[in-house]
C-alpha cells in the first residue's frame, strides 16, 4: 500500500512538473504578445510621443531631430541643458528617461503578478472554479478590448502629468501602471489570470509572467525613443490598421479565456512539455 501511495505521489508530482514547465512555455510568449498588443492599442500608441517628451524634457520635434535646437513642447522648459548637448548625449538622456519610465510601471505590474501568483498558490483545492472564472474574465476582457462592452471603455488616468523630465520618469511610469485603463487592463488582466492559475501558481512565476508582459510593452517604448523618426513612420502604418490590431488582440484574449474555461490550457501545457522533454521551468 505504501509503495502504491508513493507511486501515485510520484506520478502526481511528475504531472505537476509537466504542467508547470509547459504552462510557462505557453504563458511567457502570450504575456509578451499581450504587452505588445497593449502598446499598439489606440489609447497608448498615439500618446507615446507625449510620454517620451515628458520623461526626457525634450519636445517631439527635438526627439526627431539631429540638430541642437529645441522647439516648444511639454518638456521644453526643462530642455535648456539638453538643447546644448550633442546628439549622443541626447540619446543617452532619452534612453535613461525611457528606462526609468518602463521601470516605474514594471514595478507596479510585477507586484500585481507576484500577488496573483501567491494567491493562486493557495487555491489549489479550487482549481476548476478558478480556471473557469479566469477564463470567463478573459473572454469579457477580450470583448472589452474590441469595444463591444461600452461600460468598460471609460479611462481612469491621472489628468495632470508630472513635468520633471528624467527625474520624474519613474513617477510617471508608476502613474501609468496604476491609472491607465482600459488599455492595459484587458491584456494585463489575462496575464494576471495565468499568473494565478492554481495548477502552477507561485509568486515568482507571477512576477516572471508580468516581467514578460512589461517587456512586450516596454521594449517598443525604448526603441521608439532611440529611433523616434522611424518609429513615427511605423506608428502611422499601425494606426491605419488599428482594426486588425484591436480585433487580433481581442481574439487572442478570448481564445485564452476559452482554453482556460474548458481546461484545454493545462492539456496543451502537458503536450508542450512532452514535445520539449529537456525543458525545465526556472521557477
Amino acid at each position: 500500500m505504501i509503495h502504491v501511495d508513493a507511486a501515485v505521489a510520484a506520478s502526481a508530482s511528475a504531472a505537476f512538473q509537466n504542467a508547470a514547465s509547459g504552462s510557462l512555455l505557453l504563458a511567457i510568449p502570450v504575456a509578451i504578445l499581450a504587452g505588445l498588443v497593449s502598446f499598439l492599442s489606440p489609447c497608448v500608441l498615439p500618446l507615446v510621443p507625449a510620454y517620451l517628451s515628458y520623461v526626457t524634457g525634450l519636445s517631439a520635434a527635438d526627439l526627431a531631430s539631429d540638430r541642437r535646437e529645441v522647439s516648444d513642447g511639454p518638456g521644453a522648459a526643462l530642455a535648456v541643458e539638453a538643447r546644448l548637448a550633442p546628439p549622443a548625449h541626447r540619446r543617452g538622456r532619452v534612453l535613461l528617461g525611457s528606462v526609468l519610465f518602463v521601470a516605474g510601471f514594471s514595478a507596479v505590474f510585477v507586484l500585481f503578478g507576484a500577488f496573483f501568483g501567491f494567491a493562486g498558490a493557495h487555491l489549489e483545492a479550487h482549481t476548476v472554479v478558478v480556471d473557469r472564472v479566469a477564463g470567463a474574465v478573459a473572454v469579457v476582457m477580450g470583448l472589452a478590448f474590441m469595444g463591444w462592452l461600452p461600460g468598460f471603455q471609460r479611462e481612469f488616468r491621472f489628468q495632470k502629468l508630472p513635468t520633471l523630465g528624467v527625474a520624474g520618469a519613474p513617477l510617471l511610469g508608476v502613474a501609468f501602471g496604476v491609472g491607465w485603463t482600459p488599455c492595459t487592463g484587458p491584456t494585463l488582466g489575462v496575464v494576471l489570470g495565468l499568473a494565478g492559475d492554481p495548477h502552477t501558481a507561485t509568486a515568482a512565476r507571477g512576477a516572471l509572467l508580468t516581467v514578460a508582459y512589461c517587456a512586450g510593452l516596454g521594449v517598443p517604448f525604448l526603441l521608439a525613443g532611440l529611433a523616434f523618426r522611424k518609429a513615427m513612420g511605423a506608428f502611422a502604418v499601425v494606426k491605419r490598421h488599428y482594426a486588425v490590431v484591436v480585433r487580433g488582440g481581442g481574439l487572442l484574449l478570448i481564445a485564452i479565456g476559452v482554453l482556460l474555461f474548458t481546461g484545454e490550457w493545462n492539456r496543451l501545457a502537458i503536450d508542450l512539455t512532452r514535445a520539449f522533454p529537456n525543458y525545465t521551468a526556472p521557477v
